[in-house]
């Protein structure tokens, strides 16, 4: 490539890292009023969704799966706990290893969710095959990504 394409490719708008981390920021402010009468940021909506697939989860397993370490999952979960949504035990075979349950509160607003998966849904007028197409290309995009990282 010749300099002046090089340079045009530089410009903001044509960066790939740009454009995602635009569609993020935009996710995470198009959630931010349907999650709020549910009492939740956007990082713990993830952390339920996570509990609404496997509860009783390790604060590890549970960090490894949300993809948070625990310097921002540990004050999370305590305002999960706080809410009533979780309950923390250790276990007692190990002392360190803490594991995260749902609380009755937790596991019933599971159903108030499921409006606000449809209420994105609608808002993004992308039919199911669109969406899962569009998974699947950001999925193996980090799939790519990581692969350069353990390089």
């Amino acid at each position: 490539m010749d300099k002046e394409t090089l340079e045009k490719e530089l410009k903001l708008d044509r960066q790939l890292c740009f454009a995602l981390y635009g569609a993020a920021h935009a996710f995470t402010r198009a959630y931010k009023p349907l999650l709020s009468p549910l009492g939740l940021t956007y990082p713990q909506y993830v952390v339920m969704m996570a509990l609404w697939e496997e509860d009783d989860i390790s604060v590890k397993a549970l960090g490894e799966k949300v993809g948070l370490d625990s310097g921002t999952l540990s004050p999370l979960l305590k305002r999960l706990e706080q809410i009533n949504y979780v309950a923390r035990r250790r276990d007692a075979a190990d002392e360190r290893v803490v594991f995260i349950t749902l609380t009755e509160e937790g596991r019933q607003l599971k159903a108030r969710a499921l409006e606000v998966f449809q209420s994105i849904g609608s808002q993004l007028g992308c039919d199911i095959g669109e969406i899962e197409s569009l998974r699947e290309s950001l999925k193996r995009l980090k799939t790519q990504l990581e692969a350069i990282e353990e390089v």
